[in-house]
Protein backbone atom coordinates (compact mmCIF):
# COMPACT_ATOMS: atom_id res chain seq x y z
CA UNK A 1 0.00 0.00 0.00
CA UNK A 2 1.34 3.41 -0.96
CA UNK A 3 2.15 5.88 1.76
CA UNK A 4 3.57 9.37 2.14
CA UNK A 5 5.26 11.13 5.03
CA UNK A 6 5.52 14.73 6.11
CA UNK A 7 5.69 17.18 8.98
CA UNK A 8 3.27 19.58 10.61
CA UNK A 9 4.90 22.69 12.03
CA UNK A 10 3.86 23.73 15.52
CA UNK A 11 4.88 26.20 18.22
CA UNK A 12 7.31 23.73 19.82
CA UNK A 13 8.66 21.90 16.78
CA UNK A 14 7.54 19.48 14.10
CA UNK A 15 5.05 16.60 14.23
CA UNK A 16 5.88 13.73 11.87
CA UNK A 17 2.99 11.96 10.13
CA UNK A 18 2.40 9.14 7.67
CA UNK A 19 -0.62 8.71 5.39
CA UNK A 20 -1.26 5.19 4.08
CA UNK A 21 -3.71 4.97 1.20
CA UNK A 22 -5.64 7.67 -0.63
CA UNK A 23 -6.67 10.60 1.54
CA UNK A 24 -9.21 11.51 -1.15
CA UNK A 25 -10.93 8.12 -0.93
CA UNK A 26 -14.73 8.16 -0.45
CA UNK A 27 -14.51 6.70 3.04
CA UNK A 28 -13.46 9.05 5.87
CA UNK A 29 -9.77 8.87 6.77
CA UNK A 30 -8.90 7.12 10.03
CA UNK A 31 -6.51 8.91 12.39
CA UNK A 32 -4.55 6.72 14.85
CA UNK A 33 -3.46 8.05 18.25
CA UNK A 34 -0.68 6.05 19.88
CA UNK A 35 -0.34 5.46 23.59
CA UNK A 36 2.12 6.21 26.35
CA UNK A 37 2.08 9.06 26.91
CA UNK A 38 5.49 8.84 25.34
CA UNK A 39 5.20 5.89 22.96
CA UNK A 40 5.65 6.09 19.19
CA UNK A 41 3.43 5.08 16.31
CA UNK A 42 5.36 1.90 15.53
CA UNK A 43 3.48 -0.48 17.83
CA UNK A 44 0.09 0.58 16.36
CA UNK A 45 1.42 0.55 12.80
CA UNK A 46 -0.65 -2.59 12.04
CA UNK A 47 -3.74 -0.39 11.71
CA UNK A 48 -2.32 0.81 8.38
CA UNK A 49 -3.69 -2.41 6.89
CA UNK A 50 -7.16 -0.88 7.19
CA UNK A 51 -6.23 1.24 4.18
CA UNK A 52 -7.01 -1.88 2.13
CA UNK A 53 -10.68 -1.35 3.05
CA UNK A 54 -10.79 1.86 1.04
CA UNK A 55 -9.78 4.58 3.48
CA UNK A 56 -6.63 6.52 4.27
CA UNK A 57 -5.00 5.66 7.59
CA UNK A 58 -2.99 8.39 9.29
CA UNK A 59 -0.35 7.80 11.93
CA UNK A 60 1.74 10.42 13.67
CA UNK A 61 4.33 10.54 16.42
CA UNK A 62 3.13 12.86 19.15
CA UNK A 63 5.43 15.76 19.96
CA UNK A 64 8.39 14.76 22.12
CA UNK A 65 8.62 11.29 20.63
CA UNK A 66 9.75 9.25 17.67
CA UNK A 67 10.29 11.16 14.45
CA UNK A 68 8.73 14.32 15.86
CA UNK A 69 10.69 17.01 17.70
CA UNK A 70 12.11 15.82 21.03
CA UNK A 71 11.92 18.24 23.96
CA UNK A 72 14.03 16.65 26.67
CA UNK A 73 14.43 19.90 28.60
CA UNK A 74 10.70 20.42 29.21
CA UNK A 75 9.42 19.83 32.74
CA UNK A 76 6.29 17.98 33.82
CA UNK A 77 4.18 21.14 33.70
CA UNK A 78 4.72 21.36 29.92
CA UNK A 79 3.24 17.96 29.09
CA UNK A 80 -0.52 18.47 29.30
CA UNK A 81 -3.64 17.02 27.69
CA UNK A 82 -4.22 20.42 26.06
CA UNK A 83 -0.81 20.27 24.39
CA UNK A 84 -1.72 17.05 22.62
CA UNK A 85 -5.27 18.14 21.79
CA UNK A 86 -3.86 21.19 20.06
CA UNK A 87 -1.42 18.99 18.15
CA UNK A 88 -4.23 16.71 16.96
CA UNK A 89 -6.15 19.73 15.68
CA UNK A 90 -3.06 20.91 13.78
CA UNK A 91 -2.67 17.51 12.12
CA UNK A 92 -6.34 17.42 11.10
CA UNK A 93 -6.20 20.94 9.68
CA UNK A 94 -2.85 20.44 7.92
CA UNK A 95 -4.14 17.36 6.13
CA UNK A 96 -7.42 19.06 5.26
CA UNK A 97 -9.57 16.39 6.90
CA UNK A 98 -11.03 18.27 9.89
CA UNK A 99 -14.46 18.30 8.27
CA UNK A 100 -14.79 14.48 8.13
CA UNK A 101 -12.68 11.84 9.84
CA UNK A 102 -12.74 8.80 12.13
CA UNK A 103 -10.51 8.52 15.20
CA UNK A 104 -8.91 5.52 16.91
CA UNK A 105 -6.89 5.89 20.09
CA UNK A 106 -5.02 3.10 21.85
CA UNK A 107 -4.33 3.23 25.63
CA UNK A 108 -3.31 6.86 26.36
CA UNK A 109 -4.32 7.53 22.76
CA UNK A 110 -7.86 6.43 23.63
CA UNK A 111 -7.89 8.79 26.60
CA UNK A 112 -6.77 11.59 24.29
CA UNK A 113 -9.38 10.58 21.71
CA UNK A 114 -12.09 10.74 24.38
CA UNK A 115 -10.88 14.19 25.46
CA UNK A 116 -11.18 15.26 21.82
CA UNK A 117 -14.62 13.69 21.39
CA UNK A 118 -16.22 15.32 24.46
CA UNK A 119 -15.57 18.67 22.77
CA UNK A 120 -17.96 17.49 20.03
CA UNK A 121 -15.85 18.45 16.99
CA UNK A 122 -18.12 18.73 13.99
CA UNK A 123 -15.95 16.58 11.71
CA UNK A 124 -15.63 13.54 13.98
CA UNK A 125 -17.77 10.74 12.55
CA UNK A 126 -16.87 7.58 14.50
CA UNK A 127 -14.65 6.85 17.51
CA UNK A 128 -12.68 3.77 18.59
CA UNK A 129 -11.28 3.66 22.14
CA UNK A 130 -8.88 0.74 22.49
CA UNK A 131 -7.50 -0.55 25.81
CA UNK A 132 -8.03 2.73 27.66
CA UNK A 133 -8.99 3.58 31.24
CA UNK A 134 -11.54 6.28 31.99
CA UNK A 135 -9.85 7.08 35.32
CA UNK A 136 -6.21 6.75 36.32
CA UNK A 137 -7.18 6.04 39.93
CA UNK A 138 -9.06 2.96 38.75
CA UNK A 139 -6.12 2.06 36.49
CA UNK A 140 -3.69 2.16 39.43
CA UNK A 141 -6.03 0.22 41.71
CA UNK A 142 -6.49 -2.48 39.08
CA UNK A 143 -2.75 -2.59 38.32
CA UNK A 144 -2.05 -3.18 41.99
CA UNK A 145 -4.63 -5.97 42.01
CA UNK A 146 -2.98 -7.58 38.98
CA UNK A 147 0.42 -7.22 40.65
CA UNK A 148 -0.75 -9.38 43.54
CA UNK A 149 -0.91 -12.35 41.18
CA UNK A 150 2.76 -12.00 40.20
CA UNK A 151 5.32 -14.35 41.77
CA UNK A 152 6.15 -13.21 45.34
CA UNK A 153 9.80 -12.53 44.55
CA UNK A 154 8.78 -10.28 41.65
CA UNK A 155 6.35 -8.38 43.86
CA UNK A 156 9.04 -7.93 46.51
CA UNK A 157 11.56 -6.64 43.96
CA UNK A 158 9.09 -4.11 42.60
CA UNK A 159 8.09 -2.84 46.03
CA UNK A 160 11.66 -2.63 47.30
CA UNK A 161 12.84 -0.45 44.44
CA UNK A 162 9.71 1.75 44.50
CA UNK A 163 10.25 2.44 48.19
CA UNK A 164 13.95 3.12 47.62
CA UNK A 165 13.37 5.34 44.60
CA UNK A 166 15.51 3.10 42.39
CA UNK A 167 12.96 2.37 39.71
CA UNK A 168 15.57 2.95 37.02
CA UNK A 169 17.57 -0.09 38.13
CA UNK A 170 17.96 -3.09 35.83
CA UNK A 171 16.51 -5.38 38.49
CA UNK A 172 13.34 -3.32 38.78
CA UNK A 173 12.89 -3.08 35.03
CA UNK A 174 13.37 -6.84 34.65
CA UNK A 175 10.70 -7.47 37.28
CA UNK A 176 8.35 -5.07 35.50
CA UNK A 177 8.71 -7.14 32.33
CA UNK A 178 7.01 -10.03 34.10
CA UNK A 179 3.92 -7.86 34.49
CA UNK A 180 4.21 -6.67 30.89
CA UNK A 181 4.35 -10.23 29.56
CA UNK A 182 1.01 -10.97 31.22
CA UNK A 183 -0.93 -7.74 30.77
CA UNK A 184 0.69 -5.60 28.04
CA UNK A 185 1.72 -7.97 25.23
CA UNK A 186 1.46 -11.74 25.66
CA UNK A 187 3.27 -12.62 22.44
CA UNK A 188 6.71 -14.21 22.83
CA UNK A 189 8.80 -13.06 21.14
CA UNK A 190 7.32 -9.59 20.86
CA UNK A 191 6.75 -8.34 17.29
CA UNK A 192 9.41 -6.03 15.90
CA UNK A 193 7.08 -3.00 15.93
CA UNK A 194 6.46 -3.46 19.66
CA UNK A 195 10.18 -3.89 20.31
CA UNK A 196 10.89 -0.65 18.42
CA UNK A 197 8.36 1.15 20.59
CA UNK A 198 9.93 -0.19 23.79
CA UNK A 199 13.35 0.89 22.57
CA UNK A 200 12.10 4.38 21.76
CA UNK A 201 10.74 4.85 25.28
CA UNK A 202 14.00 3.60 26.79
CA UNK A 203 16.02 6.00 24.66
CA UNK A 204 13.87 9.02 25.55
CA UNK A 205 11.44 8.51 28.47
CA UNK A 206 10.86 12.26 28.97
CA UNK A 207 7.13 12.28 28.24
CA UNK A 208 6.41 8.87 29.76
CA UNK A 209 8.11 9.70 33.04
CA UNK A 210 6.56 13.18 33.24
CA UNK A 211 2.97 12.14 32.62
CA UNK A 212 2.89 8.50 33.74
CA UNK A 213 5.90 7.36 35.74
CA UNK A 214 8.57 4.67 35.50
CA UNK A 215 6.24 1.73 34.76
CA UNK A 216 2.68 0.90 33.77
CA UNK A 217 1.66 0.32 37.38
CA UNK A 218 3.76 2.86 39.32
CA UNK A 219 1.94 5.99 38.17
CA UNK A 220 3.40 9.07 39.82
CA UNK A 221 3.30 11.53 36.90
CA UNK A 222 0.99 14.42 36.08
CA UNK A 223 -1.79 12.11 34.82
CA UNK A 224 -2.17 10.25 38.11
CA UNK A 225 -5.46 11.99 38.99
CA UNK A 226 -6.85 12.20 35.44
CA UNK A 227 -10.45 11.16 34.83
CA UNK A 228 -13.02 11.70 32.11
CA UNK A 229 -15.84 9.73 33.72
CA UNK A 230 -18.13 12.71 34.44
CA UNK A 231 -17.80 14.03 30.86
CA UNK A 232 -18.39 10.88 28.83
CA UNK A 233 -22.06 11.65 28.22
CA UNK A 234 -20.87 14.45 25.92
CA UNK A 235 -19.50 11.96 23.38
CA UNK A 236 -22.25 11.95 20.77
CA UNK A 237 -20.66 9.88 17.98
CA UNK A 238 -20.96 6.09 17.62
CA UNK A 239 -18.15 4.53 19.66
CA UNK A 240 -16.45 1.13 19.66
CA UNK A 241 -14.60 -0.05 22.75
CA UNK A 242 -11.81 -2.61 22.40
CA UNK A 243 -9.99 -4.49 25.15
CA UNK A 244 -8.31 -7.81 25.83
CA UNK A 245 -9.34 -10.45 28.35
CA UNK A 246 -5.93 -10.11 30.07
CA UNK A 247 -5.66 -6.37 29.49
CA UNK A 248 -4.08 -4.09 32.08
CA UNK A 249 -6.97 -1.84 31.05
CA UNK A 250 -9.30 -4.23 32.86
CA UNK A 251 -13.05 -4.39 32.40
CA UNK A 252 -13.44 -2.19 35.48
CA UNK A 253 -11.20 0.43 33.82
CA UNK A 254 -13.20 0.40 30.59
CA UNK A 255 -16.68 0.09 32.11
CA UNK A 256 -17.37 3.86 32.48
CA UNK A 257 -17.10 4.29 28.72
CA UNK A 258 -19.70 1.56 28.25
CA UNK A 259 -21.94 3.02 30.94
CA UNK A 260 -21.94 6.67 29.92
CA UNK A 261 -21.35 7.02 26.16
CA UNK A 262 -24.85 7.02 24.63
CA UNK A 263 -24.06 5.08 21.42
CA UNK A 264 -21.46 2.45 22.32
CA UNK A 265 -20.53 -1.19 21.78
CA UNK A 266 -17.69 -3.22 23.33
CA UNK A 267 -15.54 -6.01 21.88
CA UNK A 268 -13.32 -8.06 24.22
CA UNK A 269 -10.60 -10.18 22.58
CA UNK A 270 -10.24 -13.42 24.49
CA UNK A 271 -6.59 -14.18 23.66
CA UNK A 272 -5.23 -10.66 24.11
CA UNK A 273 -3.92 -8.37 26.79
CA UNK A 274 -3.24 -4.69 26.06
CA UNK A 275 -2.59 -5.04 22.32
CA UNK A 276 -5.34 -6.94 20.48
CA UNK A 277 -4.21 -5.16 17.31
CA UNK A 278 -1.03 -7.28 17.39
CA UNK A 279 -2.06 -10.23 19.58
CA UNK A 280 -5.21 -10.97 17.52
CA UNK A 281 -4.45 -8.69 14.60
CA UNK A 282 -6.79 -10.05 11.93
CA UNK A 283 -9.83 -10.28 14.22
CA UNK A 284 -9.18 -6.85 15.72
CA UNK A 285 -8.76 -5.08 12.39
CA UNK A 286 -11.85 -6.83 11.04
CA UNK A 287 -13.91 -5.62 14.00
CA UNK A 288 -12.70 -2.05 13.51
CA UNK A 289 -13.38 -2.13 9.77
CA UNK A 290 -16.89 -3.49 10.32
CA UNK A 291 -17.64 -0.75 12.84
CA UNK A 292 -16.29 2.05 10.64
CA UNK A 293 -18.18 0.78 7.62
CA UNK A 294 -21.48 0.57 9.50
CA UNK A 295 -22.17 4.27 9.25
Amino acid sequence: MDFREGYVEGPFGRTWYKVTGDIEAPKPPLVILHGGPGCVHDYVDSFKDLAATGRAVIHYDQIGNGRSTHLRDKGAEFWTVSLFLDELDRVLNHLGIAARYDLLGQSWGGMLAAEHAVLQPTGLRRLVIADSPASMKTWVAEANRLRQALPPDVQQTLLRHEQAGTTDSAEYLAAAKVYDSRHVCRLDPKPDDVVRNDRAIAENPTVYHAMNGPTEFHVVGSMKNWTIESRLHAIIVPTLLISGRYDEATQLCVQPYADHIPDVRWKIFEQSSHMPHVEEKEACLAAVAEFLDAG
